[in-house]
Parts: C-alpha cells; sequence; structure tokens
C-alpha cells in the first residue's frame, strides 16, 4: 500500500474537524478582556498622546499621528464598541479587521509607550480575522443560519495555540541570563517592590529569589509542552493560571495576566466548553464529529502557507537580537516583539545638550519640558529613540543662523541595581547621525561583562526608571 504524501497528511490533520466550542469562548473572553482594558484606560488618552510635546515613532510609521481636536476620544470609544460586536459575533469580519487596525493605531502613536501586551494585543486582533469564531454562539450565525457550524477546522485552533506558546517559550529564553540565574531583580521585587504579609515572611531568605526566578524561567520553557500534553493539561493550565493572578496582584503590568489566561484556554480540548455546559444542561452533549466543508485544494495550500508564514515570522523576529554585536541586555534593542518581559531593571539618567554653531552657545535641555516619566525611561532603553528625540530638538530649538543645531547627550543607564555607565558616545552629534539597522556606531560597547549587581544605584537622582514589560 503506498504512502500518502506527506502534504496529504498535513492538509488532512489541518482541515480535519474539532468542536468550535474552544474558538468561541476564546473569541467572546479576548473580546470582553479588551472591553475591560478600553474603560480601564479611557481616562489616560490624554496623558498617554495628547499632553505631550513630542511621540516616538517606529520606523517607517512616523506618519501615524493623534487625530484633532476630540477624534482619540471618539476613536477609543469606537475601539470599545468593535469589542463588543466581537463578543457577541455581530459583523464579525468586518469588526475584528476594523479592530485589528484601531488597536494598530493606537499601537504606532508613540513608540514609548510599548508594552508587550499591546502587541499581542495586536495580534490576536489580526488573527481572529481569518479564523471562523462567528459559526457558533452570534449574531451573524442568527441572522445568517448557512454560517452556523459546530465544528472548524483544527488549524485554526492550532494556529492560536502556536502563539501563545511562542509567547511563553520566548518569555523563557529571555530568563536565561546570568542576571536572572543570580536571582535578580527578582531579589529586589521582593525586598523594595513587592508588599504582602505571606512574601514579606520570605522575602528576605537567601533561597527566595532563586527559588522564584528558576521556578518562573521553568514555567515559561515548560507551559506549552504541558499544555499541550493530555496528561499534565489540566493541572499546567491551573499552574500557568494561578502565575499570572500572582502576577496581577504583585506587578502593574495591566491587561495582561488576564489576556494570557483567556489565550491559554485554548490549549484545552476543543469541546471543554460544552462539556462544562452539558453538566448543568445535558442537551449540550458533545457533538459527533463530522466533515467540514473544504475549500479547493489550491485555497487549501494558500491557508497552509499563509499559517507556516505567519508561525515562521513569529519564531523569527524574536530571535534577530542574537545578531546584534554587544551585550544584549546594555543595547537592549532585543525587547521590542521580543516577549522581553520583566527581565531586568533599568534606570535612566540623561542630560541633553544643544549647541548653536552660528554662535558657540550651548546649553541645556530640560526633559521634563517635552516628555513625561514614562517617555524618559523608555528612551533610555533604546538608541533610536535617543536619536528620534535629538532630530526633534535640532527641529524645534530656535538657531540664530542657517547652520544647523548640533545636539549631544549624556546617558547613563544602571541595570539592575548597578553602578551607572555611560550609554552613548557624548561628542557625537546625534540629530546628524543616520538611521542605521542595528549598533548604531555611537552606542557604547562594553567590552567586559558587566559585573555582578551590586550597591542599588537605580534610585540615585535617576529621572526614568522601569521593570521593562
Amino acid at each position: 500500500m503506498r504512502k500518502q504524501p506527506l502534504l496529504a497528511k498535513i492538509r488532512g490533520r489541518a482541515f480535519a474537524p474539532v468542536d468550535i466550542a474552544s474558538l468561541v469562548f476564546f473569541r467572546i473572553a479576548f473580546a470582553l478582556v479588551m472591553l475591560g482594558e478600553v474603560f480601564r484606560m479611557r481616562h489616560q488618552i490624554a496623558s498617554y498622546w495628547i499632553s505631550p510635546r513630542f511621540l516616538f515613532k517606529y520606523y517607517g510609521f512616523s506618519w501615524v499621528h493623534p487625530w484633532p481636536g476630540n477624534g482619540l476620544y471618539i476613536h477609543w470609544t469606537l475601539f470599545g464598541i468593535l469589542a463588543v460586536f466581537i463578543a457577541v459575533g455581530f459583523l464579525y469580519r468586518v469588526s475584528a479587521t476594523l479592530f485589528f487596525l484601531s488597536c494598530s493605531y493606537f499601537f504606532f502613536l508613540d513608540e514609548g509607550r510599548y508594552v508587550n501586551h499591546t502587541y499581542l494585543m495586536c495580534l490576536f486582533g489580526f488573527l481572529l480575522i481569518f479564523v471562523p469564531a462567528h459559526r457558533a454562539f452570534s449574531v451573524d450565525a442568527w441572522l445568517w443560519p448557512k454560517l452556523r457550524s459546530r465544528v472548524t477546522p483544527a488549524w485554526t485552533v492550532w494556529l492560536l495555540r502556536a502563539q501563545m506558546a511562542v509567547v511563553y517559550f520566548f518569555a523563557g529564553i529571555a530568563k536565561m541570563t546570568p542576571d536572572w540565574l543570580r536571582g535578580e531583580p527578582m531579589r529586589a521585587w521582593l525586598t523594595h517592590i513587592i508588599h504582602s504579609p505571606v512574601i514579606d515572611h520570605f522575602s528576605h531568605a537567601i533561597w527566595t529569589p532563586y527559588f522564584a526566578s528558576y521556578t518562573a524561567l521553568l514555567l515559561d520553557l515548560l507551559a506549552a509542552p504541558l499544555l499541550l500534553w493530555r496528561r499534565t493539561r489540566l493541572p499546567a493550565f491551573c499552574l500557568v493560571a494561578f502565575f499570572h493572578i500572582l502576577n496581577a496582584q504583585f506587578f502593574g503590568i495591566g491587561v495582561f495576566p488576564w489576556l494570557a489566561i483567556a489565550a491559554t484556554t485554548i490549549f484545552l480540548s476543543p469541546d471543554w466548553p460544552r462539556r462544562i455546559i452539558s453538566v448543568f444542561r445535558p442537551s449540550v452533549a458533545a457533538i459527533p464529529k463530522k466533515a467540514v466543508p473544504l475549500p479547493p485544494h489550491r485555497h487549501q495550500t494558500w491557508i497552509l502557507c499563509f499559517v507556516a508564514t505567519y508561525i515562521a515570522i513569529q519564531v523569527f523576529v524574536p530571535v534577530t537580537h542574537f545578531f546584534y554585536r554587544g551585550g544584549i541586555e546594555w543595547t537592549y534593542a532585543e525587547h521590542h516583539f521580543a516577549w522581553q518581559m520583566m527581565v531586568r531593571r533599568k534606570s535612566t539618567m540623561g542630560f541633553f545638550y544643544v549647541t548653536d554653531p552660528n554662535n558657540d552657545e550651548t546649553y541645556q535641555i530640560k526633559l521634563r519640558d517635552y516628555l513625561d516619566s514614562r517617555q524618559i525611561a523608555r528612551m533610555g532603553w533604546r538608541p533610536d529613540m535617543v536619536q528620534q528625540f535629538a532630530r526633534y530638538l535640532a527641529s524645534v530649538t530656535l538657531r540664530s543662523g542657517p547652520q544647523p543645531l548640533k545636539v549631544q547627550a549624556r546617558m547613563f543607564v544602571s541595570i539592575n541595581g548597578r553602578k551607572p555607565q555611560l550609554f552613548l558616545d557624548p561628542n557625537v552629534d546625534l540629530a546628524a547621525e543616520p538611521h542605521v539597522w542595528g549598533r548604531p556606531r555611537w552606542l557604547l560597547q562594553v567590552h567586559e561583562p558587566l559585573p555582578p549587581p551590586g550597591e542599588d544605584f537605580s534610585n540615585d537622582l535617576f529621572i526614568g526608571s522601569s521593570e521593562g514589560n
């Protein structure tokens, strides 16, 4: 008997019918979490995107600007309405597309506001456009009965699982650093940031930061394999959920823990919501397997190519930072899009100087006149943001003649409480430097490994500090 071709096997498994219940649950849970985020953030729109004089831009997205007048408030309200439409499954494809575009718009408004959960929100919004999560328990399925289906192709579930597996795995890879293995910054969090009667009882013990650090490392690395194995799936899910609840309790990381718990449910058996409901309503029993109307082979190939390309991008982007020269903890160029979550404390102290070559006058800029504390802290992590701000200063500061202004910076960075080190070449005119991919020449090289954390300098006269979610 001739063996079935590999592509045919892949097609057979990718388009095999599975219960749509878990996909529907994810649609509703994700939308409700997003609606909660809309309510939580509604009072911060002005402080985030309207009040600052300067917003940092991602490369290639300098054209994204805040709406004039009350436009941002109106857009934010519509963003919440789209989340409601996704939750109830009304005009699902259109709503999911507009939700993704709206989420991306707010994401690209200011690079200085980057956090991992906003990036994950955009990715899930994008994926919901393509998965048929509206074919059951939705307004669309009620209005158009031909849409109704109690099953979905297996690839729709596996695509969401792959996305969350990437998040967990690379969050674990990010923790495989000398500092994390030495118990930093967990030691500082346990002694200075986290305050709880239970935690305080153990926080000063020598073994506590090591136990917490290695537990978090192993949990991130093993979460996806344990969730995918049927025998360990339920205890692994409970452990992961408990881990996220602890994070929500002790760290100010916004909506991420609840978003992660909602997304982790996709690892459970596809029919798990139906099984739970059947306990109370026996009529809602497990459905018999039946065929899913398959698209033509050409369309199947395009779908599989899309899935493979998307997953490949999600795997490749987090590892690009390994190609940077210099210590990655120092450059922090690896932070964006790489699931570097709560792996270090970085504090920055910066001084910017503008020189007018037309009259040879030099004066110091007060950063607080242009940026808020969060923007200042994030700028200290990212050399490209320092250069953006330098160019902005050169463009808005008055000069006395035709020659362009020079902007120089003395930026000091402290990693995990170490003594501050000079981050940039203070003699370089940052406003005149071209944009480069990778490591700019004016970013100072750390020739020797960073010493172990010693005395905590991170709060001494620093104008910005953060834990780096």
